[in-house]
């Protein structure tokens, strides 16, 4: 597809730059999440690569934002943070080994150890002075150490994988630095290189010919490579290169037991505080007890990964080089599954922003997350849910287009662990009530699904909110404290009252029909609102029955749903 250009792209390599950067990884992970995981067959089948990735590079920018004194990056933003971004300037410095960092505490899997590794590289050069080194010449060298770090962070390197596209991106990198290429023209030879080397992996690794896919931790990387060219030039990378596939893929690989496969049983990775020479013994210690070791970091702070059949083993390593922490323990056969047979069948999953719908969403029988204003669970807070839900299946229901990243993701690590999970793309927490009220846990799995999904998707949503400046809206220029009605996410309605408000919003969306009102009240709204609303309901609509219910803490002043 054409490279078209993006409104005021960074014309030098400083921390916004890096910002924009991460942004647009996280981004481009996002959306080749699932594509990356359907072709993870190296060094395990086990479809967690792009998840891994993903949520390595979310820790990335989470430490980021932190740096640079804003919020973590919207996804959907492509030229960096705005005028409103926060009042401190970092280095260039601070903000890549801030970058580096996340990666590093954060990162999962085996890719996104290497992942960190090579963030890493780049933060050694780009953290120091440059010298009389230019943008171009200073990114050339910093892909180099990148790929060089990664290689030694890898205690037995196999060639066909994410390390041999980092090599390939640092040596084009490089011609185009000596070249005297500016930073964007070093980022576009790096990436380049890296889309050719990526499809040539499966003619270097067995194990990707065979399955007739590409490198999943090289797809990555191209994605992340992308993401550094479009930060530098504004152009936008290739879809099908950021989405991955260079060769044909008749048939996903299926995840299976490493154990099937001839390899150790269990993944183990953990954060390990330790001066670098018990590291080295450390690396020896591990080697000798299983495969896929890498070990990265430096300064007293590393991440340890590795694929054993003895994790305690593993673990107690790390405790004599230093003080492990953050230690995860996976299986990746059956046998995680020992306390299957105590489980639940299906359990509900649903994030709520309100407790008051989390109580009555628990009373429904789900696990609850609780989604306070301004704030969106992570994947880690999912994961744990599921996991309390302690159930063979488990319906998720997001409750808002901005947690569905982090609810595929927590799906894709659940699916790890054994369970069967399928997310329901809810977009507000009526359409999950809605789900949650045709709920049958007797029933066929897919039959449920199938059923609450199309409870939800025939569920229009409303909320009513108060705006907090001036600002344009779909329905013209509000002011602050004008109340606005949203409907299915646009504003629709500007009024001055909650009232008249929610009685506008309501007129328009049972304009189309309905059968049922829902009305969600906020903690600070009286019941009278709710008895005039249903009042103008039944003299408008007499055939539609109206229920309410009260959001409690941290909802919105009101949500209203009609099926």
């Amino acid at each position: 597809m054409p490279h078209e250009p993006l409104p005021q792209p960074p014309d030098e390599l400083d921390a916004e730059a890096v910002r924009t950067w991460s942004s647009l990884a996280v981004a481009a992970l996002g959306r080749a999440r699932e594509d990356i995981d359907a072709i993870n067959v190296y060094p395990v089948a086990d479809a967690d690569t792009g998840t891994n990735l993903y949520l390595t590079a979310e820790s990335a920018d989470r430490a980021l934002a932190e740096a640079l004194g804003t919020a973590p990056a919207d996804v959907s933003e492509t030229t960096g943070p705005g005028p409103d971004a926060g009042a401190r300037t970092p280095s260039l410095s601070q903000a890549v080994r801030a970058y580096a960092h996340g990666a590093l505490i954060g990162a999962r899997g085996n890719s996104g150890t290497i992942l960190a590794q090579l963030l890493r590289g780049v933060a050694d050069v780009l953290g120091d002075e440059p010298g009389d080194r230019g943008p171009g010449r200073l990114l050339a060298q910093a892909l180099t150490r990148a790929a060089e770090e990664a290689y030694r962070a890898v205690a037995h390197p196999v060639e066909g994988t994410m390390l041999t596209v980092a090599a390939a991106a640092a040596r084009a990198g490089e011609a185009a630095g000596a070249a005297a290429g500016t930073a964007a023209d070093v980022a576009r030879a790096a990436y380049d290189a890296a889309r050719a080397a990526l499809a040539d992996t499966p003619g270097q690794l067995a194990e990707l010919g065979r399955a007739g896919v590409v490198d999943a931790g090289g797809c990555g990387l191209v994605a992340v490579l992308g993401a550094l060219w479009q930060a530098l030039s504004g152009q936008e990378p290739a879809a099908e290169a950021v989405r991955g596939r260079a060769v044909p893929v008749p048939q996903p690989p299926q995840p299976c037991d490493a154990e099937e496969q001839g390899g150790p049983a269990y993944e183990v990775i953990y954060l390990l505080e330790a001066a670098e020479p018990a590291v080295a013994e450390l690396r020896e210690r591990l080697d000798g007890l299983g495969d896929s070791l890498v070990v990265v970091g430096g300064d007293g702070l590393w991440n340890v990964h590795v694929h054993v059949d003895d994790p305690g083993a593993a673990v107690e390593a790390g405790v004599v080089a230093g003080r492990p922490y953050r230690i995860r323990i996976t299986h990746f056969g059956d046998e995680r599954r020992r306390a299957r047979g105590e489980r639940v069948q299906r359990a509900v999953v649903a994030v709520v922003p309100g407790e008051g719908l989390a109580g009555l969403c628990g009373e429904a029988g789900a696990t609850t997350v609780l989604a306070r204003p301004g704030e969106v669970p992570d994947a880690a807070a999912l994961v744990d849910a599921i996991r309390r839900a302690h159930a063979r299946e488990v319906v998720l229901l997001p409750g808002g287009a901005d947690q569905r990243a982090a609810a595929a993701a927590a799906a894709e690590r659940a699916r790890a662990d054994g369970v069967r999970v399928a997310v329901i793309p809810t977009r507000s927490a009526v359409q999950g009530l809605a789900a949650l009220a045709v709920h049958d846990p007797d029933g066929s799995f897919d039959e449920d699904v199938v059923a609450m999904t199309a409870a939800a998707g025939a569920t229009r949503y409303a909320e009513l909110a108060v705006a907090e400046r001036q600002s344009f809206t779909s329905a013209g220029i509000c002011q602050a404290g004008d109340v606005l009605g949203l409907i299915d996410g646009d504003v629709a309605v500007i009024g001055t009252g909650l009232t008249e408000t929610a009685e506008a919003v309501l007129e328009r969306m049972l304009g189309s029909g309905g059968e049922l009102v829902t009305l969600v009240l906020g903690p600070e709204v009286p019941d009278a609102l709710a008895e005039r609303l249903e009042a103008y309901v039944q003299h408008g609509h007499l055939a539609v029955d109206t229920v309410t219910y009260r959001g409690g803490r941290y909802s919105a002043p009101l949500l209203i749903g009609v099926e």
